[in-house]
């Protein structure tokens, strides 16, 4: 047999309306057209599937059988329809998304619920992990995309990078916070709070301070930032972060009430990626996701800049 999902479909179309003309609108088609589909599927089933009677079409037993066995599998095409038109409109499938720390409590959660608007079909696996971890987790294809701390260049990882500037968060009552711009020797001895001895932002910061001949008086050493802005709003010290841990700052006034968030010079890079596999191709739904991530960056950028200007 060699009959068409056509033919099915025309077929079950004559069995609703019992009519080849009322079939031939419905399909779209002629009414000659319709017939001479329906004489072919008879001939390629070997049996009728229709006879007249009193100039009425009247379906065969067979034809009754047959419809039950069309519906089953017109049902399942309808659903593959739907299905690729969910996966095309990104609202179907599967999205792994591996975050660092200082983004995964407000910063991609926000953007991640602006993405699955209308997508209930869309399953979203979000996990925080420090950005050496999401590296391996992105290179061995275990998740889709991983933002991170920029990492060096490995053949099975394709990143996008943003060289972010560092911001200095100071208590909003302090003489600082009505200074355009903090410089370490605003800082010099004066208590901070910082990221863990190796880490990159800690190493630059210092450097800085070094170069300037000021002290760079660690009194807070911290995992990640989140818990700094406590202390910082406590007057317990200042903190020279990142940019989306401020950006976190602007987002939430109410819990961050009383910090202030002002550019440090000289410039110290935060810079981010966003990392997906090397060596598989993505999914429509990554690249969608991916481009409003990127989007996303940038409308950060803007809005810390114009903080900054103010």
């Amino acid at each position: 047999m060699n009959f068409s999902i056509r033919q099915i479909f025309t077929f079950r179309e004559v069995m609703r309306s019992g009519s080849i003309s009322q079939a031939a609108r419905t399909v779209g088609r002629t009414q000659p057209a319709v017939s001479t589909m329906i004489s072919t599927l008879e001939g390629e089933l070997g049996f009728s599937l229709f006879v007249r009677e009193q100039g009425k079409l009247i379906p065969t037993p067979e034809a009754r059988f047959f419809l039950e066995e069309c519906e089953a599998v017109l049902e399942r095409i309808e659903r593959i329809e739907r299905t690729v038109s969910k996966i095309r409109s990104h609202e179907a499938g599967k999205l792994r998304v591996a975050c660092h720390p200082a983004a995964a409590g407000l910063f991609m959660p926000r953007i991640l619920t602006d993405f699955l608007q209308g997508k209930d079909d869309l399953e979203v696996s979000l996990i925080m992990r420090s950005s050496d971890v999401i590296e391996d987790l992105i290179a061995s294809q275990q998740f889709d995309i991983g933002f991170a701390e920029t990492p060096e260049p490995r053949p099975s990882i394709k990143q996008t990078d943003f060289d972010l500037e560092s911001v200095c968060i100071v208590p909003e009552s302090d003489p600082l916070a009505a200074a355009e711009q903090i410089t370490p020797q605003d800082l010099d001895g004066a208590p901070m709070a910082v990221l863990f001895e190796k880490h990159p932002m800690t190493v630059r910061t210092e450097a800085a301070f070094q170069r300037s001949g000021c002290r760079f008086r660690k009194r807070l050493e911290l995992r990640t930032w989140a818990p700094g802005l406590q202390f910082v709003a406590a007057g317990m010290c200042y903190m020279i972060c990142d940019m989306i841990t401020a950006y976190g700052c602007l987002q939430q006034r109410q819990t961050t009430a009383g910090l202030a968030i002002r550019r440090f010079t000289p410039r110290i890079s935060s810079s981010v990626s966003i990392l997906t596999p090397g060596y598989a191709t993505p999914s429509l739904t990554s690249e969608a996701f991916t481009a409003r991530l990127c989007a996303a960056i940038g409308h950060m950028q803007a809005e810390i800049e114009a903080s900054l200007s103010l």
